[in-house]
């Protein structure tokens, strides 16, 4: 360990959610500690670990390691083909058989070890088990870190569009170790900074200066810079969960950049990257919000900006009749309106409901205008 790792403190975020109060524990080096955050958090005499093929072989021997120094009996690993295409209920159902032969009790602990598909399968499949058992998340990724891994959303995908089935499954706890993002590659860790942008558009105009002048992902990473917005993001994120964890008001506004972002995702065939399709709705409704009037051409220039400081697409040449397809089976539909989370400035966003028809329209609307 080298002097400058031993200067990067530790961050604690607290989250207080209606259903259940945890802390997410941000740090460098910090994933040997999984085993006694999880004992102080969830206690349990069993523990079994979900992986993907990509994140097992790095980091499970390490983590199992440290819930064996803490008391657990471990029953093994259960370890699912890395990747998007693979978040399906075939998936699921592997892993639902897996607890069950691992005869887990509902005593027991489910440690998600990996990225966003890994949290919310290991999440969802923790939610269903047996009704539901404490599941600990182990996030490897930036956007895992940031976003996913907090605030208790768990799904999987179908054919129709993605998280079209999950449930609420608050975590136990939240272990977040940037020192992981050595081992993530370049593209996936700039692909990952389109969450932590929007975040900053929601609550953090700072932030957000600071990303346009000082792009996250550089040749180096800076440990300590990572724990701060890492922790920043999750404050940002708690303080929305903690006022409305099932998303009936202002929890929608997480979704900004979403609604377009899932349908460019899904149209791609998950070719791009979750942050980049974000990213790229980001910018699509922030140029479409300011041909509206609904917010001024100074806040959307600022949004591309950010967007494309950090190397992130700020648009999509996917036919909007292909990407409205998509955006039909969106979870925020409602009839025949869907709502969207549409920037008024900086720091600040509201939910419009708007049809069909008009959604087409502020697609077409956000591919010209400021930065296109």
């Amino acid at each position: 360990m080298t002097e400058k790792d031993r200067e990067v403190a530790k961050r604690v975020v607290r989250v207080s959610a209606a259903s259940g109060s945890y802390d997410v524990h941000v740090g460098a080096g910090v994933i040997g500690e999984v085993g006694a955050i999880a004992r102080a958090a969830a206690g349990g005499g069993r523990c079994c670990v979900v992986t993907e093929t990509n994140v097992g072989p790095l980091y499970a021997d390490a983590v199992e390691a440290s819930l064996a120094a803490a008391g657990y009996d471990v029953a093994g690993r259960l370890v699912f083909a890395a990747g998007e295409e693979h978040k399906t209920l075939a998936t699921l159902g592997a892993l639902l058989e897996g607890l069950a032969e691992r005869e887990l009790t509902r005593d027991d602990v489910v440690v998600a070890l990996g990225g966003g598909v890994t949290g919310d399968m290991g999440g969802l499949a923790a939610a269903l088990y047996l009704r539901g058992v404490r599941v600990v998340q182990v996030p490897t990724s930036l956007l895992a870190m940031v976003d996913s891994s907090v605030g208790g959303k768990t799904a999987v995908d179908l054919a129709a569009g993605k998280n079209l089935v999950g449930a609420f499954w608050q975590p136990a706890a939240v272990v977040a170790d940037v020192r992981c993002l050595r081992t993530v590659p370049r593209d996936l860790l700039v692909d990952s900074v389109g969450e932590v942008v929007k975040h900053a558009v929601l609550a953090d105009p700072a932030l957000l200066d600071d990303l346009t002048r000082d792009p996250l992902v550089s040749d180096g990473l800076d440990e300590g810079r990572l724990v701060d917005v890492v922790a920043r993001n999750v404050e940002i994120k708690r303080d929305v969960v903690d006022a409305d964890e099932r998303e009936a008001g202002l929890r929608q506004t997480l979704n900004l950049g979403h609604t377009v972002g899932h349908a460019i995702e899904a149209a791609s065939g998950f070719a791009l990257g979750h942050g980049s399709c974000v990213a790229a709705g980001l910018c699509i409704v922030a140029r479409a919000s300011a041909a509206e009037g609904w917010c001024s051409d100074e806040t959307a220039a600022r949004i591309v900006a950010a967007v494309s400081a950090q190397g992130l697409p700020t648009g999509t040449d996917l036919a909007t009749d292909v990407l409205l397809g998509y955006m039909a089976h969106d979870k925020k539909r409602h009839a025949d309106a869907v709502n969207v989370v549409v920037p008024e400035r900086v720091g600040s966003a509201r939910v419009r409901r708007v049809s069909l028809a008009e959604l087409a329209e502020l697609v077409d609307l956000g591919r010209e205008g400021v930065g296109a």
